[in-house]
């Protein structure tokens, strides 16, 4: 399939995914192995079990596509209705193929299951000239057929594992020969922090137009994603196409892009203070614990951290980080005072060369309006009891969970950029 080829399409089938009974994983697994093969995958469509809608889409998809993979609908219930509606959408009759209905009563057999065989025998019937994908985890083949010149169909069944199997001792090899033209597409992916999608999106209006390599942004919470993706045929080839692209993102955003791929900020931060053969501790009011639990998910840590201290009510606080009641009722538990003395304790008590304290108003109560909800301080301390206080004032929009989750995000490139610059 050439670069200028109508592409391919998916088309899940299925009642219970529109329901959100069921996720759609075999969209998302098809997605990545299309990628592979370097095809233009433009669109993906999920119908219902309804004979009148599916053959609507197909005729669609067949006008606008070379090829079409369908997943689901070809079981053995009524509902199943794939087959006979991808041929009525090309007015042809299925004709029954008698060796898939004796591999089939083998497969029944073997397992000492009961059956129904009227039910059961609707899965051998295909068109006349369609190649039939055997599956080799279940009962339901699937097909590799060419209704009309230019537009192929393969259908597969929904369960992941068939459809899995099937691709790959079949299909992939197929469409490999037929469709890709030696092509892969490779990602890299820069990640950045401190910044938001839109202005990212300011500042590279003209990378987005680009064709090959292509530019991208997506937004998570706190963090924003480029994926720059190259057509070519292996990766030393695509490495070329993206390099130029990556060091003009790198030198516009240097400050801001924390990481590549598989990169976070908490593994980028374990990397950077093991390289300096430095530890870190926490005092966490407002996040009760997540800064500490998002360093402890990624292996290694136990390099770098050494604990922390969940001080959630002003008695711990006060008993544990040895915050006196008089500063407490004098400035108040979320203050930039109590937040950099929580820092200064946190780290003398427990022995660390880096301490990161935080304590907020995450809501949706507890605000007012000298301290409204989203209100967050921050204090760092470093070597040499060098401190870094920090005041982050979050939508008020924002739920409890996105505002935690922000502020272990806050506190995680605020340090990053501190061994940033102090490695300069």
């Amino acid at each position: 399939m050439s670069p200028n080829s109508k592409g391919v399409e998916i088309l899940s089938i299925g009642t219970e995914l529109l329901l959100g009974n069921i996720i759609n994983t075999n969209a998302k697994w098809l997605s990545e192995q299309l990628s592979q093969l370097g095809l233009n995958h433009f669109r993906q469509s999920t119908v219902g079990d309804n004979s009148d809608r599916i053959i609507k889409v197909v005729q669609e998809i067949s006008r606008r596509s070379n090829l079409l993979i369908t997943t689901g609908g070809l079981g053995s219930t009524p509902d199943d209705l794939t087959n006979e509606a991808i041929a009525k959408s090309f007015n042809v009759s299925l004709f029954e193929r008698p060796h898939l209905w004796d591999e089939i009563k083998q497969k029944i057999s073997n397992s000492n299951l009961q059956y129904d065989s009227s039910s059961l025998r609707k899965q051998c019937f295909f068109p006349k000239n369609a190649q039939i994908i055997s599956n080799p985890r279940g009962t339901a083949p699937g097909m590799i057929w060419e209704p009309v010149k230019g537009f192929t169909i393969l259908t597969f069944p929904g369960v992941p594992s068939e459809m899995k199997a099937m691709w790959e001792e079949t299909a992939f090899e197929f469409i490999k020969t037929n469709f890709s033209e030696g092509y892969s597409f490779f990602s890299n992916t820069l990640k950045f922090a401190g910044i938001g999608e839109s202005s990212v999106a300011e500042k590279i209006n003209d990378l987005l137009n680009l064709k090959n390599p292509t530019v991208a942004p997506y937004a998570n919470l706190g963090e924003v994603k480029l994926r720059i993706t190259a057509r070519a045929k292996n990766g030393v080839e695509a490495k070329s196409i993206i390099k130029p692209v990556k060091d003009k993102l790198k030198k516009e955003f240097s400050k801001f892009i924390f990481g590549e791929d598989y990169d976070t900020l908490p593994s980028v931060l374990i990397k950077e203070l093991a390289k300096r053969n430095q530890t870190i501790v926490f005092a966490e009011s407002c996040t009760g614990g997540l800064i500490s639990s998002s360093l402890t998910s990624i292996s290694g840590s136990s390099q770098v951290f050494k604990g922390s201290i969940v001080s959630y009510s002003n008695e711990l606080k006060n008993s544990l980080l040895n915050i006196s009641e008089d500063m407490l009722n004098k400035y108040g538990a979320v203050s930039e005072e109590v937040c950099e003395a929580m820092a200064i304790n946190v780290k003398s008590r427990l022995g660390a060369d880096w301490a990161i304290a935080i304590s907020g108003i995450a809501g949706p109560l507890g605000g007012t309006i000298e301290k409204p909800v989203g209100l967050v301080h921050i204090s760092i301390s470093g070597p040499n009891n060098h401190i870094t206080n920090i005041k982050k004032i979050f939508n008020s929009t924002r739920n409890r969970i996105e505002i935690q989750r922000l502020s272990v995000n806050e506190c995680l490139n605020s340090i990053r950029l501190i061994l940033l610059s102090n490695s300069k």
